[in-house]
């Protein structure tokens, strides 16, 4: 009995052996999970067209066919170096390399074949789908934000735009001489062609105000070329969770001459249904008025200078979904110009914001 045992133990631990070996005989090499490095990593930089640098690095785990996209933040993530040429080919050696405008951060996709790069997103790029991996860097060195020219308008401090800009399909020259303030305190915004191109103005408030009633006083725009855009908003460069929290009251046929409509209430984003809330405003002065709780923004636009009783509304809007909460946005005036095959900009067109007021 004590024998029979032996031998069947003798038997059992020869199985196990044999099935270790035989399964080790036909035991593959894990697959590599990809990852990207980075080997260089350019500056902490506002985002421009005017400086230009290097980023690269190298990937491990990639298969054929699939290649580089990358994305530099400032404000939304922008797609580099241009949004019609976003692939860059990983090289025989496993590395990439690539000219990028300057950001704050930077983020390396790792992407199949199929993949369609937007052109900007508002949060930072994952992982799902075509995309196989994402690596996420911050720029190196100190943080290096634009200069500003400072103005003083109804009473507050405000920063006027120095560098060039992409807006409304076209990247142009925001000037420090577009923007100033005349001897009765109101604010002149000017779209103006220097050097032979078109400049825009954009002037920023240095501080963030949140929830509360927001005014602006704006005298007639009604003869605005169809190309031209006056917007009047609040931004957060920092809030892509939230759509930057822009709120907008704007001013524009957005390059139609036949568009009836040349204003517009919104909350971002403006390509979901009831986001936008177009309107006809008259000629003459006009009075703007936003006002900003939890879950709910009110517009409303009156005739005149102020809003009292009996002043008459020419459009008022209130919106309940997709209401930012307040973070980091300040108020912007923004006056640029669309790309139009149409209309396109033929002259020089200015505006002029009597007061801006806030109102807690």
């Amino acid at each position: 009995m004590e024998r029979s045992r032996r031998v069947g133990v003798w038997r059992w631990h020869l199985v196990l052996l044999c099935t270790a070996l035989f399964g080790g005989c036909h035991t593959q090499k894990p697959a590599v999970e990809p990852a990207i490095s980075f080997t260089k990593i350019p500056p902490a930089a506002q985002g421009g067209r005017e400086r230009v640098d290097f980023i690269s690095g190298r990937v491990s785990g990639a298969r054929p066919g699939q290649q580089i996209v990358v994305y530099a933040r400032s404000g939304p993530w922008w797609v580099q170096p241009w949004p019609d040429k976003p692939f860059i080919p990983i090289q025989a050696d496993s590395t990439w390399s690539t000219s990028t405008h300057l950001g704050f951060e930077y983020a390396a996709l790792l992407v199949d074949p199929g993949y369609h790069p937007p052109p900007t997103l508002d949060t930072a790029p994952t992982p799902g789908g075509t995309v196989v991996a994402v690596e996420r860097v911050k720029g190196t060195g100190a943080v290096w934000v634009a200069p500003t020219k400072p103005l003083k308008f109804s009473g507050y401090d405000w920063n006027v735009r120095t560098i060039a800009g992409d807006r409304g399909g076209l990247n142009l020259p925001y000037s420090p001489d577009n923007a100033w303030t005349d001897d009765g305190g109101a604010l002149h915004l000017l779209i103006k062609k220097r050097a032979g191109r078109w400049s825009a103005a954009e002037v920023e408030l240095s501080q963030s105000l949140g929830y509360g009633t927001y005014v602006w006083v704006v005298r007639d725009v009604s003869r605005l070329e169809p190309a031209a855009v006056l917007s009047m908003n609040t931004f957060d460069d920092w809030g892509g969770e939230q759509h930057f929290r822009e709120l907008d009251v704007e001013m524009s046929r957005w390059g139609d001459a036949a568009n009836k409509n040349n204003a517009q209430y919104g909350v971002q984003p403006f390509y979901i249904p009831g986001n936008l809330a177009p309107f006809t405003v008259p000629a003459g002065t006009l009075t703007h008025v936003m006002h900003w709780e939890s879950g709910r923004a009110s517009f409303k636009t009156v005739r005149g200078s102020s809003v009292h009783p009996g002043a008459q509304v020419v459009s008022e809007h209130v919106f309940t979904s997709q209401v930012p909460s307040p973070g980091l946005e300040k108020v912007q005036f923004l006056f640029y110009l669309v790309d139009s095959v149409n209309s396109p900009l033929k002259n020089d067109n200015e505006v002029v914001v009597e007061k801006f007021e806030y109102l807690p």
